[in-house]
């Protein structure tokens, strides 16, 4: 059984308790989560090594991480050191997505290193194989995508990244949007290429009952992909982007139907005035599936430095409700990032999802920026390195640059809390 269809019959499962520890919160409210689908706890059954992790209503916003190889860099080593800087920097879960070189060997080997909930897009496989063995992605084989859907399955991935709401119907949408960036989703744009070449279907839409099958068997969390997200402000909240939702709407409950969890994927590029309401929208459509979202990216002329305006987004898109963040690396729409690009997009989409559990209410996060402040008003550098969400940045800063005072060398022997605690007569120990 998933641990949907074991919430449902009010069987606490270990990993149900794991994530009620980690979380700080009960075991009912795990069980009640799972069993409406406003919780999911991606967990493939072969995945014996996860550390739980739990995504959704009343938890800690969660963050992911995506790497993987490219035909430029096929280098299975880099990969490796990214995840490692991934999971060093805090991240909750990762994502393959892996287009070059053996890219079967690289999900498996970075699998096998990886404790944290791990997703994939299976497609990209698929038509990996289909440039090799008939030398274009519109010749892929709807029964080899699905044998690579159950081949991942059986490696023990946890969440795959379906696009089946990339349908004939969004297409005709698209088409009279003339939208400025068209579809920049790459398993989207392989679809919609092949879905015009055949003049046929989404085989993931046509065939969900067959995809809902196989997820069910390994508990492999499906997130519905959002295939036809906007790539630019110009084209934010379309009708193209809605046409998708609505069908994602009506096939998570169908997902829910047969016991398989689901989550949904969201934009994308929005301006911040969008934010809010393309939150509200999909937890009304999607029934309060834990709601995924890359960025948003809330500008387009930040290259370079897009893991702030994907943190800003971020931030806001969280505290508006959205549940899990796709972090965003400087290196975002200029080329495949390197280890330190990864540690900063985790590290700054961390940050957006603390700010936003402020806002929520979540347990301890309001707490944990109270122990910070005391720690700074005691000028305790070691409690502040500790509490900080990088506390190895805080060291190093801090140590480079030391105070011949007790306070830091931007104010030295002029802080401004050592001198009024020592005019007022405040005691630290009241704070």
């Amino acid at each position: 059984m998933t641990q949907q269809e074991l919430a449902r019959r009010g069987a606490l499962s270990p990993l149900m308790e794991e994530v009620a520890r980690k979380e700080g919160v009960t075991c009912d409210l795990i069980l009640k989560g799972l069993a409406e689908g406003s919780i999911v706890l991606p967990a493939n059954i072969r995945h014996t090594w996860l550390s739980a992790c739990a995504i959704g209503k009343g938890l800690r916003t969660k963050v992911n991480a995506n790497m993987g190889t490219s035909a430029d860099y096929p280098d299975p080593g880099k990969e490796s050191e990214k995840l490692q800087a991934a999971i060093k920097a805090g991240a909750d879960a990762v994502m393959d997505l892996s287009t070059g070189g053996d890219v079967r060997a690289i999900r498996r080997a970075l699998l096998r290193s990886c404790p944290l909930p791990f997703g994939t897009v299976p497609i990209y496989q698929a038509a990996i194989q289909a440039i090799e063995r008939h030398g274009s992605i519109v010749d892929m084989d709807v029964d080899n995508l699905f044998r690579v859907i159950e081949e991942q399955g059986e490696d023990g991935v946890d969440f795959i990244t379906v696009h089946c709401g990339v349908t004939q119907s969004a297409i005709a949408r698209l088409r009279k949007q003339s939208r400025v960036t068209d579809v920049v989703s790459r398993g989207g744009a392989f679809l919609l290429g092949w879905m015009l070449h055949h003049d046929k279907e989404n085989p993931l839409y046509e065939q969900y009952d067959r995809l809902l099958e196989i997820a069910r068997r390994f508990d492999m969390t499906l997130s519905l992909g959002d295939g036809m997200r906007p790539g630019s402000l110009a084209d934010a909240t379309d009708r193209a982007q809605v046409e998708e939702l609505l069908t994602l709407g009506e096939l998570v409950e169908r997902a829910r139907e047969a016991g398989v969890q689901v989550m949904v994927e969201g934009p994308g590029h929005l301006p911040m005035n969008h934010i809010e309401a393309n939150v509200r929208l999909e937890k009304s459509l999607c029934k309060e599936a834990p709601f995924y979202v890359l960025g948003p990216l809330v500008t387009d002329v930040a290259a370079g430095h897009d893991h702030i305006t994907g943190a800003i987004g971020g931030a806001l898109a969280a505290a508006a409700g959205a549940d899990f963040l796709c972090y965003v690396t400087p290196s975002e729409h200029l080329s495949l990032p390197e280890p330190a690009d990864v540690r900063e997009g985790v590290i700054a989409s961390k940050i957006a999802a603390h700010v936003a559990d402020i806002v929520k209410g979540v347990k301890g996060a309001l707490e944990w920026d109270r122990e910070m402040s005391v720690a700074r008003k005691k000028l305790d550098w070691e409690a502040q390195a500790r509490l900080a969400l990088d506390p190895e940045r805080v060291s190093k800063v801090h140590g480079e640059r030391p105070s011949t005072s007790e306070a830091c060398s931007m104010c030295g022997e002029y802080c401004a809390m050592a001198l009024v605690e020592k005019y007022l007569g405040l005691s630290t120990a009241k704070c």
